[in-house]
C-alpha cells in the first residue's frame, strides 16, 4: 500500500457520493483507495443508515462502546463526509456547484428519485457534458419492477442464488441460505467502479460523459456463472447441494480426525497426486474414477473412500502433507483464525487507520484494498469519517464565505 503522501492512481479525480448502505459506498470506497477524492453527502444528524448496524459498535480509546456501528467502518473509508439536506433549495443549489466540480457522480436513490432536486442525470448533463453519473438501483433504470427498493437479501432471494446455496431439502439443515455476507451488493460495487472506470477511459479520447445504469438485480443474475450457463443450455434448474460442486470430484469438505478440510481437486493430475499422497494409487487407475466425470459420476462411492482416510490425521497434518505436492487443500477457518493466518499476515491485509474526529476513537481496523498496483497502489489516508466531519473544509473549498457557512447551519441546511 502506498502512504498517505504518495498519490494514488486515480489522484485529481473528483467522485461525489450520493449513495448509502453498502453497494454505492463500496464502489466509492474502490475508487477513494485508489486515489480519487471523494466527497460523501449524508443527511444532517442522520447520515447513511448503516452509521446505525449495530451491534457490533466501535469501541473508544478506554475500550467502551460508542454509538458507531462497525459496519459503517467497512465501505466509508479514504471519504470525506459533508452534511447536506438536499430537500432545500439551498443545500440543492450546493450540490449542483459541486457536481459541476465533480468527474463522477455516484448515487443510489430510487429510479427517478433525484429529478425533483434537478440532480439527475438529465438536469445535470445539460451543464456539464462530461459528467460520469452512475445510478445504482435494486431493478435498474427500466421494466415492470423499476421503481421496487431493492436490498442484497431481497436480490439474493429473487435471482436464485438462494436456490443455489446451502443444503438439499432432504438433508438435514437443509434450504436455501443467503451467502454470509452481502455478495450482489459488493459485486456491484466492484462492477459499478470497473464502468466508471471504463466511462472514464472513453472521456479521456471523447471529452463525453455518459450514464451508468447499475442493477443489484442484473449483477445477481451475472454472478451466478455457471450456474446460469448450466441452466440457459440445459433446461435444468440447478440445486442446492451444500458444500460439494456440480461439475468436480472431489472438491468439497471432507472430515479430519480434529474437525474438517476442504479438498478442491480440478484436474487428473491433481486427483492423481492425492491418490498417491495418501497411500492410495489405486484408486487414481480405478476406472470408475479415471476421469472428473466420472468421478463426478461416481461420487457416492469415492467420497465416502476418502473420508475414511481423511479421518486418519488431524487437518494441519493433512495440509502440512499435501503443502509441496500440488494438492489443493486448506482448512476451514473462521475469521479469527483467517486473521491470524501467516499468508494474510504476510500479505497485511489488516490495516489500522487514524481518526481525527475528536470522538474518541483514535484509530479504526480494517481490510487492506486487493488492488495491488506496483507503481500506484492503493492509498489508505484515513479511516472512515465521522458525520459532517468535512463540511466545513469542503464547502470553503468551493468558495462558500464561513459566514454563509455558519448561516447555513443555522437554517439546518447543513
Amino acid at each position: 500500500m502506498n502512504t498517505p503522501s504518495q498519490e494514488g492512481a486515480l489522484a485529481g479525480l473528483k467522485v461525489l457520493d450520493l449513495t448509502r448502505v453498502l453497494a454505492g459506498p463500496w464502489c466509492t470506497q474502490i475508487l477513494a483507495d485508489l486515489g480519487a477524492d471523494v466527497v460523501k453527502i449524508e443527511r444532517p444528524g442522520v447520515g447513511d443508515d448503516t452509521r446505525t448496524w449495530g451491534p457490533p459498535f466501535l469501541q473508544d480509546a478506554e475500550g467502551r462502546d460508542t454509538d458507531h456501528a462497525t459496519y459503517f467502518t467497512a465501505c466509508n473509508r479514504n471519504k470525506r463526509s459533508v452534511t447536506i439536506d438536499m430537500a432545500t433549495a439551498e443545500g440543492q443549489t450546493l450540490l449542483k456547484e459541486m457536481a459541476a466540480q465533480s468527474d463522477v457522480i455516484v448515487e443510489n436513490f430510487k429510479t427517478g428519485g433525484l429529478k425533483q432536486y434537478g440532480l439527475d442525470h438529465e438536469s445535470l448533463r445539460a451543464a456539464h457534458p462530461g459528467l460520469i453519473y452512475c445510478s445504482v438501483t435494486g431493478f435498474g433504470q427500466n421494466g415492470p419492477h423499476a421503481l421496487r427498493a431493492g436490498y442484497d437479501l431481497l436480490i439474493q432471494a429473487s435471482s436464485g442464488m438462494m436456490s443455489i446455496t446451502g443444503r438439499p431439502d432432504d438433508v438435514a439443515g437443509g434450504g436455501p441460505l443467503r451467502v454470509g455476507v452481502a455478495l450482489t451488493d459488493l459485486f456491484t460495487g466492484v462492477y459499478a467502479s470497473t464502468a466508471i472506470l471504463a466511462a472514464l477511459a472513453v472521456r479521456n479520447r471523447t471529452g463525453e460523459g455518459q450514464h451508468i445504469d447499475m442493477a443489484l438485480l442484473d449483477v445477481g443474475m451475472a454472478i451466478l456463472a455457471n450456474q446460469a450457463g448450466a441452466f440457459l443450455n440445459t433446461g435444468v434448474a440447478p440445486q442446492r447441494q451444500g458444500n460439494t460442486h456440480p461439475s468436480l470430484a472431489p472438491y468439497q469438505d471432507f472430515r479430519t480426525r480434529d474437525g474438517a478440510m476442504m479438498l478442491a481437486i480440478g484436474n487428473n493430475g491433481q486427483f492423481a497426486r492425492l491418490c498417491e499422497a495418501i497411500g492410495k494409487p489405486d484408486l487414481a487407475s480405478d476406472e470408475r474414477y479415471a476421469t472428473n466425470t466420472l468421478r463426478v459420476q461416481h461420487r457416492d462411492e469415492l467420497i465416502p473412500t476418502l473420508e475414511v482416510i481423511t479421518q486418519t490425521r488431524t487437518t494441519s497434518e493433512w495440509v502440512e502433507l499435501f503443502e509441496d505436492k500440488a494438492v489443493p487443500c486448506g482448512p476451514i477457518n473462521d475469521i479469527a483464525q483467517a486473521f491470524e493466518d501467516a499468508q494474510v499476515k504476510a500479505r497485511g491485509l489488516a490495516v489500522s487507520l487514524p481518526r481525527d474526529a475528536g470522538d474518541g476513537i483514535e484509530r479504526i481496523v480494517g481490510v487492506a484494498s486487493p488492488l495491488r498496483l506496483s507503481a500506484t497502489p492503493p492509498v489508505l489516508r484515513y479511516a472512515a469519517p465521522a458525520l459532517g466531519q468535512h463540511t466545513d473544509e469542503v464547502l470553503t473549498e468551493l468558495g462558500v464565505a464561513a459566514t454563509q457557512i455558519a448561516e447555513l447551519r443555522s437554517m439546518r441546511v447543513i
